[in-house]
């Protein structure tokens, strides 16, 4: 039968012609990245012949084979794990499913090649066997499939991929790339075994590659490796969790981690804890030191991977973890769970519920280890990497916007969250409220903050103007999040939290007396103007009146307490949300002179009125409602 040729899917194909051109800089990635593969094939098999023992087919042993043939110019992984049908090779091999995909490749051809080394985290970790080979070849056979059902799969990478029939003896996968002539380097035992070694020594199942001796030459002529023709074992393949900590240098930690999670970097900080009790298991987790690309896709595969006694059950087990923790990788091996536990029981199990649990207060336990250490000092002499101190800055800049979800989903932890986080204020960067309520001023009853769709918009409101007068500290919030959390964060540690844009929120306890009495004066000169202004804006504010909040600017919005406020509102209704209108209150600076100079304005009061409104909804970063209303308003004035 002939060969039958396929079209790569558009993606594949792009991503192929990125990976051929663009990941130069770290091409062993690829050993890693299939020998992964070959691991996660072998795992599947054992998992589901825990209902199947069958698939086994007389062939128990697992395992993964590395052999090369420099003549050939060949690397061959093999794997005894699941296989795949003819079917499974063209879906597997010539789709990508993942979501993110789209977003790792624009990080591809705009330069970013450091984020190259996230290529497991999309899927594609197949693929980056064309870093080295200008041709790869595939034989595989799936679990319970005759022999006469393997499949080959063959592909040079230049779009077309060829599917054929294959008579394989043995159930399984072997992946051989023909090694370009610039990657020779790989096509050597050696230097395979050192990068097993540094990328691979973790993986729980045995790497095995054939024995090589050295043969002398006969007289004159030179000696050269030879295979003896058995198998050996060239890493530990024991699991790492399993070890006493003790016994686990940080580089091994580091290693194990950049293999779970397919990434080039270390974490920041890991750890390892066995819990015992009514609900045994262990623990290995890692905090990582950046972001993926896909942290807010909404089909994001997240979660930990779950083994029961030792045998792998699934990844991405998202019930192991709240959601606004998903940055954590890591591993939970329970002894309580059962082998044949599914996604559904794991959503209703009480075991469960106690893992969670304990790996959420593990988490933040973490995070508030590398809160209380000193972030380490960046030098030119290049440091150990066990004497680095975790820098919670770097943690905060790549994940402080996700650990913010968890005010409104975690009650029960919403106090240590509280403590966890950093925000820029008036006063400096990287401020926590337990810094913000150590600089108080005295008499005052609040911690003050303000929400914005960005710090610079928050930093730039008028509603601080006269905070910044008095010299009292608000805090800006410029993530999206923001607005939403602090409806679940009223107070932290007996202190009140107020928005700056909510309520009255006036001074009257910091003014002295020359101050009250200025306002006093003025507030009563401008009633009869606020009476004009509330008859002129009709329903679009629900009140005007005067505020001491206001220095420079003539007018604010705000809204009452008990009120959506108008970001939130506003991100209500893009998200599709259907919302009662929320009417701002339009609070004035009865001193400034454009508010005087309305008073001397009659024929022009109800246009200036209107423009002082939809100025403030500019400053909040809202659009005005009638944009074109409001230009010719302005532009009638400036005739």
């Amino acid at each position: 039968m002939k060969p039958q040729k396929y079209e790569f899917q558009t993606e594949v194909a792009r991503l192929l012609h990125l990976v051929t051109h663009s990941l130069y800089s770290n091409r062993e990635i690829f050993l890693r990245e299939l020998i992964s593969n070959a691991s996660d094939a072998c795992e599947r098999l054992r998992f589901e012949a825990l209902e199947k023992p069958e698939l086994y087919g007389g062939q128990p042993d697992l395992r993964i084979r590395i052999s090369l043939d420099k003549d050939k110019k060949t690397i061959s992984i093999a794997d005894t794990g699941i296989g795949m049908s003819a079917a499974d090779a063209i879906e597997n091999l010539g789709t990508i499913a993942h979501s993110g995909t789209r977003a790792f490749m624009q990080q591809l051809e705009s330069g970013k090649t450091a984020d190259a080394q996230m290529i497991g985290q999309f899927g594609v970790g197949f693929y980056s066997g064309f870093i080295v080979a200008e041709k790869i070849e595939v034989f595989s056979r799936r679990a319970g499939l005759a022999a006469e059902e393997g499949v080959h799969w063959t592909s040079d990478g230049s779009g077309e991929f060829e599917v054929e029939p294959a008579t394989l003896p043995e159930r399984g996968t072997t992946v051989t790339l023909h090694v370009r002539d610039d990657a020779l380097e790989f096509a050597d035992g050696w230097r395979l075994r050192e990068l097993i070694a540094r990328y691979s020594d973790h993986i729980a199942l045995p790497i095995e590659m054939e024995e090589e001796k050295w043969e002398e030459g006969e007289e004159g002529k030179p000696g050269k490796m030879v295979k003896t023709g058995k198998w050996e074992a060239v890493n530990q393949a024991t699991a790492l969790w399993t070890r006493a900590k003790k016994d686990i240098t940080e580089e091994q930690a580091s290693q194990f981690y950049q293999q779970l999670a397919h990434d080039w970097q270390p974490p920041l900080t890991w750890s390892l804890h066995r819990v015992e009790g009514s609900t045994e298991y262990t623990q290995l987790l890692y905090i990582p030191s950046h972001a993926p690309l896909d942290l807010w896709e909404r089909e994001r595969k997240e979660g930990l991977k779950l083994y029961v006694r030792r045998v792998f059950i699934m990844d991405d087990a998202e019930q192991l973890l709240p959601r606004y923790l998903r940055f954590v990788k890591g591993v939970v091996d329970s002894a309580d769970l059962p082998l044949n536990v599914s996604r559904e029981i794991l959503q209703e199990s009480r075991d469960v519920r106690a893992i969670r649990e304990g790996n959420t207060r593990r988490v933040l336990a973490m995070l508030e280890d590398m809160a209380k250490e000193k972030p380490a000092e960046h030098t030119e002499k290049e440091e150990k990497p066990e004497e680095k101190t975790p820098d919670y800055h770097t943690f905060w800049r790549e994940f402080g916007a996700v650990i913010k979800e968890g005010i409104g989903e975690d009650g029960a932890n919403r106090e240590r969250i509280a403590r966890l986080l950093r925000y820029t204020s008036t006063a400096g960067d990287f401020v926590s409220l337990a810094d913000y309520k150590a600089r108080m001023k005295e008499g005052q009853k609040a911690i003050y903050y303000i929400c914005a769709d960005s710090q610079e918009a928050a930093a730039g409101s008028p509603q601080l103007e006269a905070f910044r007068k008095k010299g009292i500290e608000v805090l800006l919030m410029g993530d999206r999040v923001d607005e939403w959390a602090m409806n679940w964060l009223r107070e932290f540690d007996g202190t009140p939290l107020q928005s700056v844009a909510r309520g009255a929120a006036d001074l009257d306890e910091l003014q002295d007396e020359a101050e009250k009495k200025a306002f006093d004066a003025a507030s009563e000169q401008a009633k009869p103007l606020i009476e004009k202004l509330k008859t002129a804006l009709g329903d679009a504010v629900s009140d005007v009146r005067a505020t001491a909040r206001l220095v420079d600017s003539p007018a604010c919005l705000v809204v009452k307490d008990t009120d959506l406020s108008l970001q939130m509102a506003r991100i209500l209704r893009q998200a599709g949300q259907t919302l009662p209108e929320v009417k701002p209150i339009l609070e004035i600076n009865p001193a400034h002179a454009l508010i005087q100079k309305m008073e001397a304005s009659p024929e022009h009061f109800d246009d200036m009125a209107h423009i002082l409104l939809d100025q403030a909804l500019l400053a909040e970063g809202l659009m005005p409602r009638d944009a074109a209303a409001y230009l010719r308003r302005v532009n009638a004035l400036l005739a």
